[in-house]
C-alpha cells in the first residue's frame, strides 16, 4: 500500500470513528493492566464479564494480592487458561506492591518484567494509560496489515515495526484501536465483508468478496 493510499485508509477510519477506544472494560490502569493480562487467547466480551465481579472485589494491586490465586481463579474460571492467568495476575499484583508502591509503571521493561505481561500487552497499556504511539500487534491487527497491503510482516514484531514506519504520526496513537475494530467486525478472518468496507478502494486484498 502507498504512502497516498495509506494517509487515505487511516483518513477514512478517523472520519468513522473519531475518539476509537478499547472494547475492555476498565477504570483505572491497574484494571486495565489486569483486564489485558486475562484477554490473551478471550473475547473482550468474556473478560469483561469475569473483572466485572473481580474488579468489584480487588479494583487495586493490595486487595487482588489479598485475594489470592484461589480467589482470583474462581472469579475467572469463565476465561480460557484461567489458573495460569490468574497465577500470572497475583504475581504481577506482587511485584507492583513491593518494586512500584502500587502503581503500573510506564516503562516498558518494567512492564514486561510483570509475569503474563508481553509485548503486546505492554503496548496497549502505553498506548491507553499513557498515550503512547504503540502498536500492540494482536491476530485481528496482523490479519487486516498483512490482508490490505498495510503492514505486511511474518511475525507480530514485524508487522508492528512496519506500522511505525508507515502510519502517519497523526494517526499512530489511535491506529491500533481502529486496525482491531476493523479486523473485528468488518475484515474478519474466514470471509471479510469487502461490501461493505470503507477502505475497500485502498485495499490490495483481491479478488474482494461479494455479497451473501
Amino acid at each position: 500500500m502507498k504512502s497516498a493510499a495509506i494517509e487515505t485508509f487511516f483518513a477514512t477510519l478517523h472520519a468513522a470513528n473519531p475518539q476509537p477506544a478499547s472494547e475492555l472494560e476498565y477504570s483505572s490502569v491497574f484494571e486495565l493492566l489486569a483486564a489485558v493480562l486475562l484477554s490473551a487467547q478471550a473475547t473482550d466480551a468474556g473478560v469483561n464479564k469475569a473483572t466485572r465481579r473481580l474488579f468489584a472485589l480487588a479494583p487495586t494491586p493490595q486487595r487482588m494480592l489479598e485475594l489470592g490465586v484461589d480467589g482470583i481463579e474462581s472469579m475467572i474460571r469463565t476465561i480460557g487458561l484461567f489458573r495460569t492467568k490468574a497465577r500470572n495476575l497475583h504475581a504481577s499484583c506482587r511485584i507492583l506492591v513491593e518494586q512500584h508502591g502500587g502503581k503500573v509503571p510506564n516503562q516498558r521493561e518494567q512492564l514486561e518484567a510483570l509475569p503474563g505481561v508481553g509485548r503486546k500487552t505492554a503496548n496497549v497499556v502505553l498506548n491507553v494509560a499513557f498515550g503512547e504511539p504503540t502498536m500492540a500487534v494482536d491476530t485481528h491487527v496482523f490479519r487486516v496489515c498483512n490482508r490490505t497491503g498495510l503492514a505486511p510482516g511474518k511475525n507480530a514484531l514485524d508487522v508492528e515495526m512496519t506500522l511505525l514506519e508507515r502510519v502517519p504520526e497523526r494517526y499512530r496513537v489511535d491506529a491500533h484501536h481502529w486496525l482491531i475494530l476493523h479486523g473485528r467486525y468488518v475484515c474478519i478472518a474466514r470471509r471479510p465483508l469487502c461490501w461493505r468496507c470503507a477502505v475497500a478502494p485502498q485495499c490490495e486484498f483481491r479478488p474482494k468478496t461479494p455479497p451473501p
